[in-house]
Order: C-alpha cells, then sequence, then structure tokens
C-alpha cells in the first residue's frame, strides 16, 4: 500500500469514527447538547481533524446516514448466509434499531437537514448499502420465484424504501410514541404476501 493510499484509509477511518463518535452521544444526550469537542475527543481526534471532514456539527446531519450503512454493513455480515427472507427481516428490524437508537429528535433534525439541503437526493443513491442490501434480498427472491413477477426486484426495493422511510418521518411525527419495529414488522408482514408469486 503506497502512501496516498494508506493516507485515504486513515481519511475514511477518521471520517467514520467522527460520524459514530456523534450518532453515539447523540443517542446519549441528544444532537443539540453535544459539542464539537464532545464529538472529537470521543472519536479519538482533533478538532482540526474534524473540520477537514465537516464544516460543521449541522453538517454531520446532512452526511449522517453514511452511519446507517456502516451500522448495516456491520451487523448484516453475519447474515451474509442465510436465507434471503431472514436476512431482509434482518435488516428490517436492524433498522428500526438504529433509528430507536438515534431517538426520534435526532432522526427529526437529520431528515429537516436533509430537506433542506440542496442536494437531497443523494440520501436515495442506489449505490448506498442499505438500498443495496435490500436490492440483493428481493433479487434472491426473484430468482427462487418468491418474488411475484409482477414486480421487479429494483421497484420493489424501492418500493420499501420508499414505505419504510415514510414510516419513520411517521414515527418521528409521533415523537417516537410508539415502537417503530412493531409498524415495520405488520407492514413487513403484509408486504410479503403481497409481493409473493
Amino acid at each position: 500500500m503506497n502512501y496516498q493510499q494508506r493516507r485515504r484509509l486513515q481519511a475514511g477511518e477518521t471520517r467514520k469514527a467522527i460520524l459514530e463518535a456523534a450518532a453515539h452521544l447523540s443517542r446519549q444526550g441528544g444532537f443539540d447538547k453535544m459539542t464539537i469537542r464532545d464529538i472529537c475527543s470521543a472519536a479519538g481526534v482533533t478538532t482540526g481533524a474534524f473540520y477537514h471532514h465537516f464544516s460543521s456539527k449541522e453538517d454531520l446531519l446532512t452526511q449522517g446516514f453514511a452511519s446507517l450503512d456502516s451500522f448495516l454493513l456491520e451487523k448484516l455480515t453475519p447474515y451474509r448466509d442465510n436465507p434471503p427472507l431472514d436476512r431482509l427481516e434482518a435488516l428490517l428490524t436492524l433498522y428500526a434499531q438504529y433509528m430507536e437508537d438515534l431517538g426520534w429528535e435526532t432522526a427529526a433534525l437529520y431528515y429537516g437537514q436533509r430537506l433542506a439541503h440542496p442536494n437531497a437526493s443523494a440520501s436515495l443513491a442506489p449505490d448506498r448499502y442499505t438500498l443495496r442490501s435490500m436490492l440483493e434480498c428481493l433479487t434472491d427472491l426473484a430468482r427462487e420465484g418468491v418474488l411475484s413477477r409482477s414486480f421487479s426486484p429494483e421497484w420493489t426495493a424501492e418500493f420499501f424504501f420508499r414505505h419504510f422511510r415514510g414510516t419513520v418521518i411517521d414515527w418521528i411525527l409521533h415523537q417516537g410514541s410508539y415502537p417503530l419495529w412493531d409498524k415495520l414488522s405488520q407492514d413487513y408482514a403484509l408486504f410479503e404476501q403481497a409481493f409473493r408469486d
């Protein structure tokens, strides 16, 4: 590995550490209460390193769901060889867990920041791990003849992603007053029947 490759790897690890520390602190005490100094201390980085990656604390919200993708990548690894329905349920369970751990207040701040950002559609990028993982499960189900031929795996993945994002927004509007996974699992059970062949 040459010098530039090592620097890129180190920069990626620093950025990930900052996002994870911010998510952890936000879950503990709320986004508004934490400071950049708190985040840097928890991440084990300097404030200069923070400002190299993010222009402000609010910028963390603009880029925030990169940590969701990292969380899911790590947590779904043990499920890699499981049947696609098991992997899909694990994905949705972990998605709900991440959001509930983040807290409705921080999730609300994130969505507000995303909607105000001129590049809001970046959170819908097809190369995001969350969407790719869902698509892989649905592609496997289509290959097994479980997913209805009336719906392509790509269309179904985008539909699920839109719907479950909407469920999170409903949960935020209700100030986290109900368990998110309970609602998602009810919807998932309905969809599982509707999209079967």
